[in-house]
């Protein structure tokens, strides 16, 4: 039994969510993307527009470090009733509108203000900030679920973003391949986000259209018709897009353009700082192993965890897809990221830097040993003499 939040198990034992509550923070975050736009309209300074985005790389790395770690988890025996609570599925879905909003407001935005260049970048920093970093989350935690409700807002809540592949390329694709050398959404060890980027971005669309066109092939339908989950999103996407542009002219292209790029590469960021360097092995019949909790980076930064969904619990959400996010667990002995992903995200963009952080912490995760390590190929050989690493047999 459960009430308000507290969950009773079978034997007893009785469990308080501490966290209910502050699951709100994933809702009033992406909001953030109004208070810019309020601000220049009630000012008339466009540099106000830098504000929220201060806030998301710099606030919030700063907050992670001085709130620090929460490492605690639910009992086992109270899971169930835990993700049976229709309050966590309902806190997801309140975030579609909030985030449909949030586009539409700020393609009026622009479509209707005259901004100098720095606030247009802005825009396209902060919109693309707020879809892809929050968007393709929530798309990421709705299209791993199995009800026919959840897996429709993941496409309506991807659309904008031109995005709509995700769900399939991510659940079939990402999670069979994770950490392993063909998965072009696992980054390598002294691979660079930039060039991450150009392998993953197309990478991940091929094998996504593969994907459904093989299923569809299986049950003797077209690709080229409404029941490609791909092309469903992507009609959406034309719809959206040709309606801003029927509001607000043909000026609009190159900012819908910069906002999907940038929302883009949020995934890419995300993807990049999740399974850096990692490496699952081959067993005797070729086959890799089953993904286990050490094959993600994890971070337990509590408050872009409450920020995103727990999304930072990343080693056992692919150990375990089917955990709903107020149930996944931290393990002790896992790769740890050392700030969330906002802190880890800016890391990333400068490249030396990133290396500079995240390269000796991947080695000793590895034991020094390339056998256990994902190189950027281009790389391998150079890596192992700086870093004296012993070559795999």
């Amino acid at each position: 039994m459960s009430q308000a939040g507290v969950f009773i198990g079978p034997s007893g034992v009785e469990y308080r969510d501490r966290k209910r509550h502050l699951w709100i923070v994933s809702l009033f975050v992406p909001g953030t993307v109004f208070l810019g736009p309020l601000m220049v309209m009630a000012t008339g300074e466009p540099w106000m527009l830098w504000l929220p985005l201060a806030f998301y790389y710099l606030a919030i790395p700063l907050l992670d470090m001085l709130i620090g770690e929460d490492q605690s988890n639910p009992p086992e025996e109270v899971v169930p009733q835990l993700e049976a609570d229709p309050f966590y599925r309902r806190m997801t879905y309140a975030l579609v509108p909030i985030l449909l909003s949030a586009y539409l407001f700020g393609m009026w935005f622009v479509g209707t203000h005259s901004l100098p260049l720095h606030g247009i970048i802005a825009m396209v920093l902060l919109t693309g900030t707020i879809c892809g970093a929050a968007g393709i989350n929530l798309g990421h935690e709705l299209g791993h679920k199995k009800t026919r409700t959840e897996r429709w807002l993941a496409k309506l809540v991807l659309a904008p973003l031109g995005y709509g592949h995700f769900p399939i390329e991510h659940n079939k694709g990402h999670h069979r391949d994770v950490a392993t050398p063909e998965d072009p959404a696992s980054s390598r060890l002294g691979e660079s986000i930039w060039k991450f980027a150009l392998r993953e971005i197309p990478g991940t669309m091929k094998r996504a259209w593969q994907l459904e066109k093989g299923r569809l092939q299986k049950e003797g339908k077209t690709v080229w018709s409404l029941h490609n989950e791909i092309l469903q999103p992507g009609l959406l996407s034309l719809i959206i897009w040709g309606s801003i542009i029927a509001l607000f002219g043909w000026k609009m292209v190159p900012f819908i353009a910069a906002v999907t790029l940038w929302s883009y590469l949020q995934l890419t960021s995300a993807n990049y700082v999740e399974h850096y360097g990692l490496l699952r092995h081959k067993d005797d019949t070729g086959r890799y192993e089953r993904t286990q909790p050490h094959h993600s980076w994890n971070s337990n930064h509590m408050f872009s965890n409450w920020a995103s969904f727990h999304l930072q619990r990343h080693s056992d959400h692919h150990a375990h897809p089917a955990r709903r996010y107020q149930s996944l667990r931290h393990f002790e002995d896992l790769p740890t990221l050392p700030n969330g992903y906002f802190g880890m995200f800016l890391i990333s963009y400068v490249p030396p830097l990133w290396f500079k952080v995240m390269d000796r912490r991947m080695l000793e995760h590895a034991g020094y040993d390339a056998a256990n390590i994902n190189f950027d190929p281009a790389r391998r050989d150079a890596l192992i003499r700086k870093y004296q690493i012993k070559p795999s047999s």
